[in-house]
């Protein structure tokens, strides 16, 4: 009888992957309240993506947090509301005019 050996390779992106998906599970264990940072730019799109498969098929546990700058462009807003509607998700917002205004956050004298 002949046993036919599968030779599996792991690239350095799959272990980065795996590493990833580790973090987001012990997060999840660890902490009551963690949240995502989410601006719908591509490092947020890669950040929820991979917490989406930490967790297949339940839900993403997170709160997503856009700390909105207001340097924003309006299509990539648009993609974040899409995102976060279409995957049923929540979204907290923190303007940083707001903490300014209301003396929460202070602007550097240095710039």
């Amino acid at each position: 009888m002949r046993v036919a050996h599968m030779s599996i390779t792991v690239t350095e992106l799959d272990a980065l992957e795996s590493e990833s998906i580790f973090v987001f599970r012990e997060v999840a264990a660890e902490f009551e309240r963690p949240v995502i940072l989410f601006s719908g730019g591509k490092d947020s799109i890669v950040m929820l993506h991979l917490a989406r498969k930490a967790f297949s098929p339940a839900g993403v546990p997170f709160t997503l947090l856009h700390v909105d700058t207001g340097h924003n462009f309006p299509e990539v807003l648009a993609y974040r509301d899409a995102v976060v509607e279409q995957l049923g998700l929540k979204l907290e917002v923190a303007k940083v005019e707001d903490y300014i205004a209301d003396g929460r956050l202070r602007e550097r004298t240095d710039g």
